[in-house]
């Protein structure tokens, strides 16, 4: 057997040589792969790289710039911009999550749980809470948590809480409007966000370059109001009272000066306060009078009576028999709230008649009250600067039925706003033109004169004449005598309306309403009242026209409008309330006039010279208080010449004590 052959292997030295070889050779490799990688991220990709470290080291802070003020018409603030702090967290620099999360919910009245998961968060900036109150925000800055802090921001406030809620609206913790004139005029009033570029360190503190791009943040342009806070607290005022005595679910009330169409007040009872709008029920935070529509009712007889005078189908004087209860058309009958016979048309207005109403509309024929309605602005959007306004319901002509007419006369088959009604009537107040209502009078510098938009037509100043003394009729004999007012002459319409529900109408629901203006000689203002399901009382005359006298007496003062008459000689709606004078003391005989003339007032108290006076529909003014004196014009002059209205002095100084017909006088 042979022995093996025995295997070479190189000297230690060689081994040792080929070793170092490997090192050296694997060295040069990396050290050419890591110079290739080097030039690879600094040459070649240099820029992509510098950007994503500035991306993870750089924020931009939004700076929030004040909205802008909204003021009233004498410039007082309703909305301002105030400095607030909100609480944010960057998750990575919270060494102690636990211990923040307890400390910070007992700061800021929060979710301990709710907390740690935002600090958690792999998110380098998570917003912990928005905007909060000073109590809070120092609570926050005591504890001193590294990777927490409080950010200032702009807060809309309403330093008048309620006042006018709805018509303002609210703004959301973004800064944007979310309804009323915040929402509408959002681009005028929202703030233009500035912006600021920083970097964060290691420890995240903030490096402000004066090299990184920045815009300084602009304020939002302020509001102009035609609202005045005077009448708007007047009016909030009254209406909850009238709503919280008259057992009602809610009302509103739109108040505007007929002249220019201008909105003096707007309200919605029940309110809510913008501040804390989170917890105020939706259905309070409508502004009703621009977003709710109803049938009218009673006061939408006063565009019925227009139709039928434009269509020159009845006079004042003329007479209509109203049925003694009610009326049968088309095999359905329709009935009055109270048995009426023969009545003029003056007294159709006053008493109210659904029957009589009827028959001023077809008096006017279904072409011309629709084309009255129309022109008055029903059934289309008046163009109000709010939102969310309801156009109301009109069918056109072609899709009425034969009873359209009749349930339209006297205010059932169509809807109608607040809004819509007290503009029709701001129509007969200021002598025929229907403007545009508006709310706002300037975006950004103060009003240099007041806003005016005429938009229609819809009636005769002769119709108009007519028409004004037959709602001051209404008043001082008629449904509305709670509405009267001591010392100045009023005009309206009172409307008692079952509400429309479910395809039908309901037996004990109803919405009571009173639309009027006043003076009636240079009417200041024009106010429609709706109080919805009041009980047990439920007529417009016993619910609505009251509070309208609450609003416009206390209005009237502080608008600074002179009286018609003297305190001591009580107004013709007072002594209507009174009752009629004494048969004791009739009215004298009068010199007979010639038809269409003026007739002699001499010796008369202002009550008797407005009934005289109410079917003449020529306007009538006082001087004074006592008994007529002397008139301008004269007895006898034609009425077609009477273009300024009929001029009354009264006296003190005469005392007519009137017995059979004969005159005889005595100092008082």
């Amino acid at each position: 057997m042979s022995a093996p052959t025995p295997i070479h292997q190189p000297p230690a030295a060689d081994r040792h040589e080929g070793r170092l070889v490997f090192v050296w050779a694997f060295a040069v490799v990396w050290f050419v792969g890591v110079v290739a990688r080097l030039y690879w991220l600094q040459v070649e990709n240099y820029e992509g790289y510098v950007q994503k470290a500035e991306e993870q080291q750089r924020r931009v802070v939004v700076l929030d710039a004040p909205r802008g003020t909204i003021f009233d018409a004498r410039g007082r603030e309703l909305a301002v911009s105030v400095e607030a702090f909100s609480v944010a967290v960057h998750p990575p620099a919270v060494s102690d999550k636990e211990t923040a999360a307890t400390a910070l919910a007992s700061a800021l009245d929060r979710d301990r749980e709710w907390l740690l998961e935002k600090l958690s968060s792999r998110r380098g900036f998570v917003w912990l809470e928005r905007k909060v109150d000073d109590d809070r925000a120092r609570r926050v800055r005591e504890l001193d948590i590294h990777g927490v802090e409080l950010l200032p921001e702009s807060k809309r406030e309403y330093p008048l809480g309620t006042l006018a809620a709805q018509v303002l609206g609210y703004v959301g913790t973004d800064n944007h409007g979310l309804s009323g004139l915040e929402y509408r005029f959002e681009k005028a009033v929202a703030n233009e966000k500035g912006r600021r570029t920083v970097l964060l360190d290691g420890l995240n503190g903030r490096l402000v370059s004066p090299t990184f791009e920045r815009s300084d943040p602009r304020p939002g342009k302020d509001l102009h109001l035609t609202l005045d806070v005077g009448l708007q607290y007047i009016v909030e005022r009254e209406l909850e009272r009238a709503v919280e005595d008259g057992g009602a679910t809610s009302g509103m009330v739109v108040m505007q000066d007929p002249k220019t169409g201008a909105v003096l007040a707007m309200a919605s009872y029940p309110g809510f306060d913008p501040n804390d709008f989170s917890k105020a029920d939706p259905e309070h935070q409508k502004n009703k009078p621009v977003s709710d529509a109803f049938e009218p009712g009673s006061t939408f007889k006063m565009v019925t009576l227009a139709a039928a005078l434009e269509a020159n189908a009845v006079d004042p004087l003329q007479v209509f028999f109203c049925g003694q209860g009610g009326i049968t058309l088309a095999g359905r009958r329709i009935n009055d709230h109270t048995p009426f016979g023969d009545l003029t048309v003056r007294e159709i207005m006053a008493k109210s008649s659904n029957v009589g109403a009827i028959k001023l509309g077809a008096a006017a024929g279904r072409e011309r009250l629709h084309s009255t309605i129309e022109a008055f602005g029903f059934g289309k959007a008046t163009g109000v600067d709010l939102p969310s306004e309801n156009a109301g319901l009109l069918r056109p002509l072609d899709r009425w039925s034969a009873l359209s007419p009749a349930y339209i006369s006297f205010g059932q088959g169509l809807s109608i706003t607040a809004l819509q009604l007290n503009n029709a009537f701001a129509a007969i107040a200021n002598g025929g033109r229907l403007l545009e209502p508006h709310i706002v009078a300037s975006v950004g510098a103060p009003p240099e004169e007041r806003r005016r938009e005429v938009v229609g037509l819809p009636i005769s100043p002769s119709s108009v004449r007519q028409i004004r003394s037959m709602l001051e009729s209404v008043v001082i004999e008629g449904t509305a005598k709670a509405a009267g007012l001591d010392g100045y002459r009023v005009a309206g319409k009172t409307g008692t309306a079952q509400k429309a529900i479910g395809g039908g109408y309901a037996k004990d629901r109803y919405i009571a309403s009173f639309v009027g203006f006043a003076p009636v000689r240079d009417p200041s203002l024009v106010m429609t009242v709706v109080i919805d399901e009041p009980w047990p009382r439920y007529h417009g005359g016993e619910v609505a026209a009251p509070a309208f006298k609450a609003i416009a007496a206390q209005s009237l003062l502080y608008l600074g409008v002179r009286p018609d008459l003297e305190r001591s000689d009580p107004p013709p709606t007072l002594l209507a309330e009174r009752g009629d004078p004494p048969e004791s003391v009739p009215i004298p005989d009068r010199q007979i006039q010639p038809a269409g003339t003026i007739p002699d007032f001499a010796g008369l108290s202002a009550r008797e010279a407005v009934l005289l006076s109410s079917d003449l529909g020529v306007e009538l003014r006082f001087t004074g208080h006592g008994l007529v004196e002397s008139q301008t014009p004269e007895p006898g002059t034609p009425l077609e010449l009477v273009s300024d209205g009929l001029h009354l002095v009264l006296s003190p100084r005469r005392l007519a004590s009137v017995r059979s017909g004969q005159r005889t006088e005595g100092a008082l």
